[in-house]
């Protein structure tokens, strides 16, 4: 890991006030003890879970086991806690900002552990799971802009007896609420909340893109590749994984997120440091 660590911190350091794009999937959250959906863990979501479940489709149909779903699926989100990776973000964003240089986390997660960890110019690309909103279209608590806390809604009585009498139920409307995470057959600019512009800008703008813990396969990542590559910017991954990276303009850092990414932020902090003192 010693090499990694110098090759993030060299790209980190050389980067000066440039523009920092940190993007980050479900592998930076395992050592919160989140399962992955695509990862190689023995709990990976998508060895027990098809992508039917996750739709506007599903819900529509079977609201009911929509729910249960993901109530079952958020259950390990509620306790979960950020790892160290988590915090190293956070301090990788006031490191680089004290330098006068941009910053933005882009996370395909749901869990809000960044959140929770004080990263600040953060964007839930994929929703929060601590959020829910209206099913219906133009509500003040649905789509575009409109969303509820979950714990200012009452999920106790479908938790006590699921069924669709206790469906929990929009307070303006009336009409039923459904999970505030973007669906595999919608669109990232369904909802303001995604930040989709601001992600498009980000892609164009970036001069550098640090991935870490994603399959790179969604959308989003898919953007950032071919952004990258086209204007020819450093693109690095970190994966304790031995699968390489999709593109070969990006260069792969074989280390856990949690080990690796406090140890670069210890090392550029402290080189700081030592020039200030100096």
């Amino acid at each position: 890991m010693r090499e990694a660590t110098r090759r993030l911190t060299d790209h980190l350091s050389a980067l000066t006030d440039g523009y920092l794009v940190v993007v980050t999937g479900a592998g930076v959250s395992v050592a919160s003890g989140i399962a992955t959906f695509r990862g190689s863990d023995p709990d990976a979501v998508w060895k027990r879970d098809i992508t039917e479940l996750g739709t506007v489709r599903f819900f529509r149909q079977h609201p009911v086991a929509s729910w249960r779903w993901y109530l079952d699926r958020f259950a390990q989100v509620t306790h979960a806690r950020p790892n160290p990776a988590h915090q190293a973000l956070a301090a990788l964003e006031r490191w680089h900002g004290a330098r006068g240089g941009r910053f933005l986390l882009v996370t395909q997660n749901i869990d809000t552990l960044h959140r929770q960890a004080g990263s600040e110019r953060l964007i839930e690309v994929h929703g929060r799971a601590d959020r829910v909103r209206c099913a219906r279209e133009g509500c003040r608590n649905g789509a575009p802009r409109g969303s509820l806390p979950r714990d200012a809604v009452a999920i106790e009585p479908f938790l006590d007896q699921p069924s669709g009498q206790t469906l929990p139920t929009c307070p303006a409307c009336g009409e039923l609420l459904r999970q505030h995470v973007l669906w595999f057959d919608e669109y990232y600019t369904s909802h303001q909340d995604y930040g989709w512009s601001s992600v498009e800008e980000a892609a164009r703008d970036a001069d550098l893109v640090l991935f870490v813990g994603t399959s790179f396969a969604v959308g989003v990542t898919a953007m950032f590749l071919q952004q990258g590559a086209r204007r020819q910017i450093p693109m690095l991954s970190i994966d304790p994984t031995s699968t390489p990276p999709p593109h070969a303009a990006v260069e792969a850092l074989r280390a856990g997120a949690e080990h690796l990414l406090p140890d670069a932020v210890a090392v550029l902090t402290q080189a700081t440091g030592s020039r200030r003192d100096a």
